[in-house]
């Protein structure tokens, strides 16, 4: 497939015992922000402090190849190493040249710090749900166990498959929660399902989008939670587990940033749309509780990320608000961020 796929196992398990062995700073890039430029077709990582680009994977085409990445919506650092989500562009978004066909891209990848892909589930710009097949995935969580599954894995947020998948590096699908094909809010259904994260216990929180709800699942596909901020959750973009067990809820239709107890209640909450001049339906994507108690925040169509504290006021700011670019310290619909090394949301490794 790519000619560095013989060494891509000996690679990720290496990488894996950086990111779950070592401290949080032995991963490349600790403290920088790493970001999914989503209509910039590129993944960045940015200084904090400069705002300069570090690095970045994504050469802006919106053809899917070795050197690009079309409408990505998730990355992650592994130690050396870069999980990418190649989501693609439905017609008529940004950064995407056919307004009839979209500009698909169907793959998750991880690549060195050289831009070479060394492993790959997915085949580029073709949609299925077979045999390393993709359709629109939105977001990928590299694991190096998973209940009755040791080794290292790649979860996958698989939307268009209305599924999330937990695929080995032999690119074998050994674990799925939905049912291929079908939307639903039944046993084992989805709709439009925008993330999924592993918890502390062993559960599945998954980003329902289109249900307008988080679920907690077992790996026996057993429902055990679910939470809607008592049923005004519109869009749940992306969910995580904090350290108190509230669960954080990107509840993107609402422009809101949400947090819930464990009895659905809401303990706090940060509206993006608020400043003069924002877009009046940012819609935000991610949200990431940090280690400091601020929570980084992907404000989608304000075209920024955002740090804000507890008190709701902004720390840091990459891009203009509500001004797409791809120069200095511009970005175009960043779909996810994170700080390297500082994602606190109990996903693993579970010691940061």
């Amino acid at each position: 497939m790519y000619r560095y796929i013989a060494a891509a196992l000996v690679l990720t398990s290496l990488a894996a015992s950086v990111l779950y062995a070592v401290p949080a700073n032995a991963q490349d890039g600790y403290g920088h922000i790493l970001i999914a430029d989503q209509f910039n077709n590129r993944v960045i990582e940015v200084d904090r402090y400069t705002h300069q680009v570090l690095w970045h994977f994504g050469n802006g085409s919106d053809l899917p190849g070795p050197n690009s990445v079309v409408g990505t919506n998730d990355a992650e650092r592994i130690g050396p190493y870069t999980l990418i989500s190649g989501t693609g562009t439905p017609p008529g978004l940004p950064g995407c040249s056919d307004t009839v066909n979209g500009c698909p891209d169907n793959r998750v990848f991880i690549v060195d710090h050289d831009g070479d892909i060394l492993w790959q589930y997915g085949q580029a710009g073709i949609a299925g749900s077979g045999p390393n097949q993709l359709n629109t995935p939105v977001h990928s969580l590299f694991l190096i166990n998973f209940p009755h599954h040791p080794g290292p894995h790649v979860l996958i947020t698989d939307q268009g498959n209305q599924r999330i998948i937990l695929v080995n590096l032999n690119h074998q699908i050994v674990w799925q929660y939905g049912t291929t094909g079908v939307i639903g809010n039944g046993p084992n259904q989805l709709s439009n399902p925008n993330s999924a994260e592993v918890l502390e216990n062993n559960h599945i929180l998954i980003a329902d989008e289109n249900n307008n709800r988080v679920i907690e699942v077992k790996p026996s596909l057993e429902l055990v939670k679910q939470f809607t901020a008592l049923g005004t959750v519109s869009g749940a973009a992306f969910a995580s587990r904090l350290s108190n067990g509230d669960t954080l809820i990107t509840d993107s239709n609402n422009n809101r940033i949400v947090e819930v107890d464990g009895n659905d209640q809401v303990v706090w909450q940060y509206f993006t749309n608020t400043d003069a001049g924002s877009n009046p339906a940012p819609l935000p994507t991610r949200a990431v509780r940090l280690r400091n108690g601020d929570t980084l925040i992907s404000d989608q169509f304000n075209d920024r990320v955002i740090e804000i504290n507890k008190s709701g006021h902004v720390v840091f700011l990459q891009g203009a608000l509500n001004a797409p670019g791809s120069g200095f310290n511009q970005l175009n619909g960043p779909y996810d961020a994170k700080v390297i090394g500082d994602f606190t949301g109990l996903t693993p490794p579970f010691d940061f």
